[in-house]
């Protein structure tokens, strides 16, 4: 009998022994962790200062003071307030960022706003004439162009942006010269019927 007691007791002595050394390692290694972060200095990632960019949106001067890094996208959309312009993939993919840079269409996530200080922007807010809507905007509506309605800022100056350049003869042209908006509701028959309109209607002007 004692000796079972005693074997009894050995045991939880041992079971003791080992919750406090279990204990002891975590403590001295909360310690060392705390004594380390104490000494470790604070990694501090420097940030540029920012710069004053001035930009000419829809014929009006706009000042801003930017980090140089945004892009004309952000800034039309953040600073400015000119929210028609849609922020799709932001990678230069999808089109719907699409803008007018000196009649010449963009992918507005892809450039500094810094790098337009000289240049004539243009955003879908800009393409009304008084109070009539621009041709391409026009045509969109009558021939149905757009569905959800997301991609159809960017389509709209991108359309502009490829009667302006002249190139399109066929709608296998506004095909290819539109590729690069991409359309996830898949209106695109109308959108080239709309391009299509508005192409004939400069023709017509001209004749």
């Amino acid at each position: 009998m004692r000796f079972v007691l005693r074997r009894r007791r050995l045991g939880q002595l041992m079971i003791l022994s080992t919750v406090a050394a279990t204990i002891n390692n975590f403590v001295v290694k909360g310690i060392a962790q705390t004594q380390v972060r104490k000494t470790t200095p604070k990694l501090v990632t420097p940030t540029p200062e920012t710069m004053k960019v001035a930009l000419q949106v829809n014929g009006t001067a706009h000042s801003l003071q930017i980090d140089p890094r945004v892009t004309l996208l952000d800034a039309l959309r953040e600073y400015i307030g000119l929210i028609g312009t849609k922020k799709g993939c932001d990678h230069g993919q999808c089109g719907a960022c699409t803008v007018l840079v000196d009649g010449q269409r963009i992918n507005s996530c892809l450039t500094f706003a810094i790098m337009h200080t000289d240049a004539a922007i243009t955003t879908i807010e800009g393409l009304e004439q008084g109070n009539n809507l621009h041709p391409m905007q026009a045509a969109f509506v009558a021939h149905d162009a757009f569905q959800c309605g997301y991609c159809t800022p960017g389509q709209i100056c991108s359309a502009v942006g490829l009667v302006n350049e002249g190139h399109a003869k066929s709608d296998a042209d506004i095909r290819e010269l539109m590729s690069g908006n991409i359309c996830r509701c898949g209106a695109y028959p109308n959108i080239v019927a709309a391009v299509r309109d508005v192409l004939g209607g400069k023709k017509d002007a001209a004749v």
